[in-house]
């Protein structure tokens, strides 16, 4: 069934891993009477995680879909990853989302995933709300989560249900808005109820505050507030929906899911005062190239946005699309703005989960999947031929942890290739690329978890067997003085022979300036036609220095003088002249080696902070900074040779106990000397050894 825009609606759950937000995902669910009966995440059989590798590790791992019909409204509900490993899901959940929902263990209140997810949603501008789970646990305490949330997010969450008792105490929960009680019933869904008496004063002073929130997002409802002390129903409806979209107040739920409790009045209120997409918009690039603000439109040409792009043993390829404008059609024709080719639309889908159900038409505001595209990929922009924009691509962080992977036998290489290929179309977030210095295939991701999971996937699905290691590290080498050498190639083997002499100077240059040629020749000692052999030359001697074989950077080089043969010269001679010549002369330079520095950025618990940089401090690192994020959450920005961070991503996890994040992004090279060069070096010739083993 297709529904059209106004009566669709967009929620993305997300929280910290363990935070319930699958439990609550397959709840409403059942709620909404799309499954019979709720499981657990241990059971291994919920709508959300139902990939081999999220029921083996009983985590999230992908971003799920599924939907829910309230109250003559379509729900669109993404079940996210809790895992920073992830994140890419769950930007991509927010992306094709009116409104989020994060959870909060109801025990230990807001923890570090929950901040990192607050901050992105506040940076999209994007409405949200907070569910804090387990409120049967004795630890749970609804009021006390709620203080957190307003001291780490200097907001003042309002609620829009409350527990009714707590720990074994727990009954069920109180719909402020619709003023009903929900008492938990023992396997089966939640039942609605008069709220019991002792829950009157509890319930009057979060009502008051739901109608002082609702008197926000309106001025004339504020009028009437003032006058009356009061609003109606209607005029609370109305003006809780305005006050959402505007970002005024921040609902708040709690429940029990697993015990299918705090499910019914949230889907009441996703359906009846979540926002609407018609108030969201997306940014495209139109013909003109200038940005612009695309408003969710029903009635404009069709525009269309590839979020995500999966495979499906089955269905085959799957192509996630949020719809902005217009209507997109099964078995039509569009444009694929981003290759500029026409794209015959197909067989159209909603999910639930892993089922997908066949759909003629998605409007806008409304996200489903296209089968079996020819040229669709995530990022693509489809639209009406006439009416062409493409819209921003998802922003995702970069990759931080990377393994070096070769197929142990030699027939499965274009096998492992063609899958790595594949897995970075469905996870933007993984990145894969042939080191042509080292000589590895290098795989990066967001953890040492994610790039695990793409190593199962190899072994096991694949039926590859690889071997892995720590990747090699791109060091250079270059020049501290200036120097010079000769050199002549000459070489008779009957018949015409090969001469050429070469006198080159070399000198050092600022740091990455990379490198310049010069022919200072004066009076033609070398024709000029040899010249670009003795260039050709010189850059084959840098691309191997003469310290450890790595390539040769910031050197000016000049050939100054040399010598030809009226028979023997060639291009090939005065080459492979100045290759030696080069090398020589590097001999003399007092040559030494540089190390890649990277720009690490950290984010970790304030309790965290000094053995974090007491890490850092072990590992060469520089502090340049660091500041208070609010919430207990310290940002700190350090320098630190890329050789120590190359498993950087297991030692924060070790330190930090799972919760600290960081990013990272080259600077520049800086020289290195001593046991750290001899170490560097002696790694080099093992490795040319082994080369040549192979």
């Amino acid at each position: 069934m297709s529904y059209t825009t106004d009566a669709i609606r967009n929620v993305a759950i997300a929280g910290h891993g363990g935070t319930g937000k699958t439990t609550l995902f397959e709840g409403l669910l059942f709620a909404g009477g799309v499954i019979s009966k709720p499981e657990t995440v241990d059971s291994g059989k919920t709508v959300g995680d139902y990939t081999p590798e999220e029921i083996e590790r009983k985590i999230s791992i992908h971003a799920v879909m599924g939907h829910v019909e309230r109250n003559g409204r379509k729900i669109n509900i993404f079940d996210t990853p809790g895992s920073s490993d992830f994140t890419g899901d769950v930007i991509l959940s927010f992306r094709a989302s009116e409104f989020a929902l994060l959870t909060v263990d109801g025990r230990s209140g807001v923890q570090i995933e929950t901040i990192k997810l607050w901050r992105n949603l506040e940076g999209r501008e994007k409405p949200r709300g907070i569910y804090v789970t387990r409120m049967d646990d004795e630890r749970a305490d609804f009021d006390k989560a709620l203080q957190d949330i307003k001291e780490k997010f200097k907001v003042d969450p309002v609620p829009v249900t409350i527990p009714m008792g707590s720990g074994t105490s727990y009954k069920g929960v109180i719909d402020i808005l619709n003023e009903k009680a929900y008492f938990v019933q023992d396997g089966a869904l939640e039942k609605a109820g008069d709220i019991p008496a002792e829950y009157k004063d509890a319930v009057d002073a979060a009502r008051e505050r739901l109608i002082e929130a609702a008197a926000e997002g309106d001025d004339t409802l504020m009028e009437h507030y003032i006058e009356k002390g009061s609003l109606d129903a209607d005029e609370m409806h109305t003006g809780l929906i305005e006050a959402l979209a505007d970002h005024k107040y921040v609902p708040a739920f709690c429940g029990v899911p697993v015990k299918n409790s705090g499910l019914t009045p949230l889907l009441d209120f996703l359906a009846d005062a979540s926002p609407d997409p018609r108030t969201a918009h997306d940014i495209a690039v139109g013909a003109d190239g200038a940005a612009q603000d695309i408003p969710v439109d029903p009635d404009k040409s069709l525009a269309a946005l590839v979020i995500k792009t999966t495979y499906d043993q089955f269905s085959g390829k799957l192509s996630w699309v949020k719809v902005i404008r217009g209507k997109l059609s099964a078995d039509s024709e569009a444009l694929n703005v981003t290759e500029n080719k026409k794209e015959r639309i197909g067989k159209l889908y909603t999910a639930q989960g892993k089922k997908l159900e066949e759909i003629k038409d998605l409007y806008a505001g409304d996200v489903g999947i296209i089968a079996k595209s020819a040229t669709l990929k995530t990022n693509d922009t489809i639209a009406a031929p006439d009416a062409p924009l493409t819209f921003l691509p998802l922003r995702l962080p970069e990759p931080v942890h990377s393994v070096a992977v070769n197929a142990v036998q030699k027939k499965d290489e274009d096998k492992l290739g063609e899958f790595l290929l594949r897995a970075t179309e469905e996870d933007k977030t993984f990145r894969y690329f042939f080191n042509t210095e080292t000589k590895e295939t290098v795989i990066s991701g967001m953890g040492e978890l994610h790039v695990n999971i793409i190593l199962d996937k190899i072994k096991q699905n694949q039926k590859i067997e690889v071997q892995t290691h720590i990747p090699r590290v791109a060091y250079r080498e270059t020049i501290t003085k200036k120097a010079a050498a000769e050199y002549t190639h000459k070489k008779q083997t009957g018949g015409h022979g090969q001469y050429g002499k070469v006198v080159l100077e070399i000198a050092p240059l600022p740091r990455g300036d990379q490198y310049k040629f010069t022919n200072a020749i004066f009076g033609g000692a070398v024709s000029k036609g040899y010249i670009p052999g003795v260039e050709k030359g010189v850059q084959e001697g840098m691309a191997a220095g003469v310290m450890a074989g790595y390539p040769v950077v910031d050197v000016e080089v000049k050939i100054v003088d040399g010598k030809e043969h009226p028979v023997d010269s060639s291009e090939l001679a005065f080459k492979l002249a100045a290759r030696n010549a080069f090398r020589e002369s590097m001999r003399q330079a007092a040559p030494t080696l540089l190390e890649p520095v990277m720009n690490l950025t950290v984010f970790v618990e304030d309790k965290y902070l000094g053995d974090v940089m007491s890490d850092l401090s072990g590992k060469r690192g520089k502090i340049q900074g660091q500041q208070s994020m609010g919430g207990g959450i310290e940002e700190l920005k350090a320098q630190v040779p890329q050789a120590e961070l190359l498993r950087y991503s297991i030692d924060l996890r070790s330190i930090t106990s799972g919760t600290g994040s960081f990013g990272v992004e080259f600077d520049h090279y800086s020289p290195i000397s001593g046991k750290i060069a001899d170490d560097v070096i002696k790694a080099a010739e093992a490795f040319r050894v082994q080369e040549t083993d192979d």
